[in-house]
Formats: C-alpha cells, structure tokens, sequence
C-alpha cells in the first residue's frame, strides 16, 4: 500500500483517539501501513487544530484526516495543508466559516442535547448514567462503561469555537450520517453533508459513536475516498 496516503484520524468530544481502535485494526487487517491518531487537549478549536496540523506536517507524502464529531470542525480547520489530499467526516460537524459546532447544535438540538452537564471547572461531560444511550447506544455495554468512565470532557467554551476557513470548500470530501445520532442531530449531518457536496455521502443505522459500532463501514468510506 506505498501508494496509498497516510490515514490521520481525529477524535471528537467524549473520547481520545483510542476511540478510533476498531478501524484501526481494520485499517491496519486492509494493508495500511501508515496510520496516526490525533490526541488533541480539547482545549480551544485553535489549539486542536494545531496539534492536529503539528501531526500532519510530520508525515511524508499525501494525507487523508477522519475526523469524528468535533473532530470534523479540527480538520475542516486544519485540513488545508498542502500535502492534505481529502477530508472524512464521520458524524461529524462541518461548520462554514463563522460557524461553531454550538451554533450548529443549537439551530436543530439533538435528542440528548439535555444529557451535557457542565462541571465547576468549565468542563463539559456526558454522566455516566446517561452515556450509553446518549453517545453510543449500539456498542456492547460493557464497552459503553469503558467509554463513560474514560470519557474527556471538553471545555466548554470551545464548543462555540468559529472555524475561520474551511476546507472542505477546497479539498475533496466524503461524510458519514448516523440515523440514530442523539449528540449531532441527523438532519444537521444531511444539512452539513449537502452543503460540502461531497464525494460520496453515506448513511448508517449507527449512534453517534459509528466509529465503534460500524469500524468496518467507516473503513470502507475510508477506502472510497482513497480510491477516489
């Protein structure tokens, strides 16, 4: 697989880049030999976007980002590297320029928009009793557990984070709907999905965590836009 691109996945709100595991290991069983994943502090869109830009630039040759969830605003930021040939978005957010992940939300709430509760320090979780259902109902519970107890919260101010200038208007894309999605609401993945034009959009009966529940499908997304 020289001639394929190096795969630079980026994780989303509630999770580092162990969340990415399934298509990893996917990924890895199709012959990619090289793959990174982004651990980004979830500090500021700033501060995402330019550790996940540090990580790109260290990589040789072409890349394709992934991002998940708020990882797609990092590399709708971010993406517009030279050697950056594509971007994925898997239920993700994919704002315009001026436009924040909160924004978004607050256009069309998701069904657990309630379940985010703010802590004293300004972080934003989802509580463990609520996780399973909220972020990734279709994975096996004990997984689920795993992922509530591991969870990184956000700051929540860098939920209202605007992106500035956004890739996608210039790089070639493809994005992966959740229909079951409770954290972005499905018509706001449509709505997104529809104003990039993308390559190829596909739709899963998938949770928000689609990347742990459908690694599988997401790795053929990712075939398709290295293919394409």
């Amino acid at each position: 697989m020289a001639d394929k691109p190096s795969i630079v996945l980026v994780h989303g709100f509630r999770g580092g880049a162990a969340h990415w595991g399934g298509v990893i290991t996917e990924l890895h069983r199709r012959g990619y030999g090289s793959l990174h994943a982004v651990e980004m502090p979830l500090t500021s869109l700033a501060d995402d976007a330019e550790r996940t830009a540090k990580m790109v630039r260290q990589v040789q040759g072409p890349v394709l980002l992934v991002g998940h969830s708020y990882g797609g605003a990092v590399v709708t930021e971010a993406g517009d590297l030279p050697n950056v040939t594509g971007l994925v978005y898997v239920a993700a957010f994919a704002p315009d320029a001026g436009e924040s992940p909160g924004r978004i939300t607050e256009e069309m709430p998701p069904a657990a928009a309630d379940d985010l509760a703010p802590d004293s320090d300004g972080y934003l979780w989802i509580p463990q009793d609520k996780y399973h259902e909220s972020f990734c109902r279709d994975v096996p519970a004990d997984q689920a557990l795993i992922m509530a107890v591991t969870q990184r919260a956000p700051l929540a101010s860098t939920f209202g984070d605007a992106v500035t200038a956004p890739a996608w208007r210039s790089k070639p894309c493809w994005y992966q709907v959740s229909t079951e999605d409770r954290m972005i609401h499905p018509d706001n993945e449509r709505r997104m999905a529809q104003r990039m034009n993308p390559r190829k959009t596909v739709e899963l009966p998938a949770s928000h965590a689609s990347l742990a529940s459908r690694p599988g499908d997401i790795a053929d997304l990712i075939d398709v836009a290295v293919a394409g």
